[in-house]
């Protein structure tokens, strides 16, 4: 269960429960889009008289109203309670993206339980589903209430609509005020019952009142608004990952701000994490791959596949990560990228139209030789050939045909996550300021010459190959997108060891990982109503200004006027580029001296960085007294 599904679980609950504040079935229902609230909604069958009522009814509906669009391909729907089929088929004919429900429904459920809506592969749309999410809250209320009725203590039967209008008025008015909800929203409840055509969507509370969780007292309501943060978090590297850290953080602030409203974004720049990060924001189903590893073993690797969109992500670290190297000098001459265009292939036979490839984290130095082999391209030698692999091939490389891969991926658009700017060889090349991670002798001043004459060399053919790939009409330029004349200076192009260079030559689209990853989260859009962003890192230093995911974060954050903090396990000495672009305030989490192994164990690093979201927020209230 995701921090985003629970929370907006949570809101769903707090509908149901103004639901049974009035005499109707506790079930809630809210909408979300781009990480905004669109819509919320409880059911309203007996105050209505209306038999079309129900929380993920009026909620939908609601949302279409306020989006001004019929069609919620980037919605979700949460709900209480599995939904029945009146109500699983309005999802499919508003072409909803997902719907998230907390208890199941034996009786009328039409997501799995009494009928499965969605499984039917005769109607024109299907959804993803989550079941489950808070299940036992959602079941407790609901078993609750029905023992009221059989008790007595609930609603009487035959309830007049006049006496579920007054309570609702009081609901609203314990709440908010009702002028001020009226003025909020035409169609909620006010003095003289529901008006307006979104009557029957349900009262939903301004965002910028308190959240729902029950009937407070007039001092609990008179106190401050729930703080609202938005975190945007990167993993530490052999510690947590993204979503592990902004949990932990998520505690903390929390024993400052038990009433806290946190809203995540799993960070991610293009290397390790990239395809967790966008599987928690973007959506789609993971699946597993066989391919081939950079050493020539077999290896399983995950992509993303989402069908509803028609794109994939492959994340080359999967298939071509350093884990699987030993990273002596050998395997950094033999390492291949092979299986990522078996990922990739597999992806365009899963019917993706725009595949989204992360790079970073690879074991590779082959500018992408593999890659291209796996998509039908043809390198060979001076006899025709094909050549080795690894960047040892990379040395009689003589001619690219690269015509058999630009047919495979014929009509799919090929974007590349990355925040490396390297060009493919020189000083600042993959070589040089790569290679000796992965095992290059990048202190043999000569030796590393040598190998980088084979790049280079390997670079010049490639460029010949995309020349004659425009001839032959099977790279045309985007309207509006320039062409480079070599590849060789493009930067980027030395990402992952040249496989950027190899991308470019198949007429792939370089982007910022961090900024596309943001995009696809609808980060600008969560930015709006939060106080506070957290974002953070491993280790926060120079190089982190020059485009690493917090700061990234950070920029966008400034320009919406919101302050920046960042945890770090480290952070260097001078941090004034970094404070210059966004960061407001850098804090290293780790909270008592300790060895760096113990530091990286998950049960220090969930304390650390509770005690750092503490301390955030503490920060937070002190910049305000």
């Amino acid at each position: 269960m995701s921090i985003d599904d629970e929370r907006y679980m949570r809101m769903a609950l707090d509908e149901a429960r103004a639901a049974a504040s009035v005499g109707e079935v506790p079930i809630g229902a809210v909408v979300v889009c781009g990480g905004r609230v669109v819509a919320r909604a409880h059911n309203r069958r007996e105050l209505d008289q209306d038999p079309s009522a129900h929380a993920e009814f009026a909620a939908i509906v609601a949302a279409a109203r306020e989006l001004g669009r019929w069609r919620l391909n980037d919605c979700t729907v949460y709900v209480t309670l599995e939904p029945c089929c009146m109500c699983a088929g309005l999802m499919v004919n508003a072409r909803v993206g997902r719907c998230v429900y907390g208890a199941h429904d034996d009786k009328a459920g039409a997501l799995g339980s009494l009928y499965d809506l969605n499984a039917d592969r005769r109607l024109n749309h299907r959804f993803n589903v989550t079941s489950g999410v808070l299940e036992d809250e959602c079941r407790e209320l609901l078993s609750s209430y029905f023992a009221g009725l059989r008790d007595g203590s609930g609603r009487q039967d035959g309830g007049e609509a006049e006496a579920h209008r007054a309570h609702a008025e009081a609901y609203v008015r314990a709440m908010s005020g009702a002028d001020a909800m009226a003025d909020a929203m035409p169609g909620a409840v006010a003095a003289d019952g529901p008006t307006g055509p979104g009557a029957a969507a349900g009262v939903v509370a301004p965002a910028d009142t308190v959240e729902l969780t029950g009937v407070k007292s007039a001092d609990a309501m008179s106190a401050r608004r729930p703080r609202r943060v938005l975190l945007a978090i990167d993993s530490f590297k052999g510690s947590v990952s993204s979503t592990q850290a902004e949990a932990y953080v998520a505690e903390g602030l929390r024993r400052v701000w038990p009433d806290a409203i946190v809203d995540a974004v799993p960070l991610a720049d293009g290397g390790e994490g990239t395809l967790d990060a966008l599987t928690a924001t973007y959506g789609g189903e993971i699946e597993h791959v066989e391919v081939e590893g950079p050493l020539g073993t077999r290896v399983d690797a995950r992509m993303l596949v989402d069908d509803r969109r028609g794109a994939a992500v492959v994340e080359l670290a999967e298939a071509a990560g350093i884990s699987y190297s030993p990273c002596t000098e050998a395997a950094a001459q033999a390492a291949s990228t092979r299986g990522v265009g078996d990922l990739i292939r597999c992806a365009v036979d899963a019917d993706a139209a725009t595949v989204y490839v992360g790079l970073g984290g690879s074991a590779t130095n082959d500018g992408g030789a593999g890659l291209l082999q796996a998509l039908g391209a043809r390198l060979t030698d001076d006899a025709g050939r094909d050549v080795a692999p690894g960047l040892a091939g990379l040395c009689d490389v003589a001619d690219i045909d690269l015509a058999p891969a630009l047919e495979v991926l014929d009509g799919v658009d090929i974007v590349v996550l990355s925040d490396v700017t390297n060009p493919l060889v020189g000083r600042r090349g993959a070589l040089a300021v790569f290679g000796g991670q992965k095992g290059l002798p990048v202190a043999d001043a000569a030796r590393l010459r040598e190998l980088d004459a084979w790049m280079l060399g390997y670079g010049r053919v490639l460029d010949a190959a995309i020349m004659t790939a425009r001839e032959q009409g099977y790279l045309r330029p985007r309207a509006g997108e320039r062409t480079f004349a070599s590849v060789l200076g493009v930067p980027g192009a030395g990402a992952a060891g040249g496989t950027g260079a190899a991308l470019l030559a198949l007429g792939a689209t370089l982007r910022s990982g961090v900024e596309t990853v943001l995009d696809l989260a609808g980060f600008d859009g969560r930015l709006k109503d939060c106080d506070l962003v957290v974002t953070g890192e491993g280790n926060m230093d120079a190089q982190s200004a020059a485009g690493k995911a917090p700061v990234g974060v950070a920029r966008r954050a400034r320009r919406a006027g919101k302050p920046v903090a960042a945890v770090v396990g480290g952070r260097a000495d001078d941090l004034d580029a970094v404070y210059a672009r966004g960061v407001d305030l850098v804090l290293p989490v780790c909270r008592r001296p300790m060895p760096l192994d113990r530091a990286l164990t998950v049960e220090e690093a969930a304390e650390n960085q509770r005690c750092a979201g503490e301390a955030v927020a503490r920060a937070y209230d002190l910049g305000r007294c």
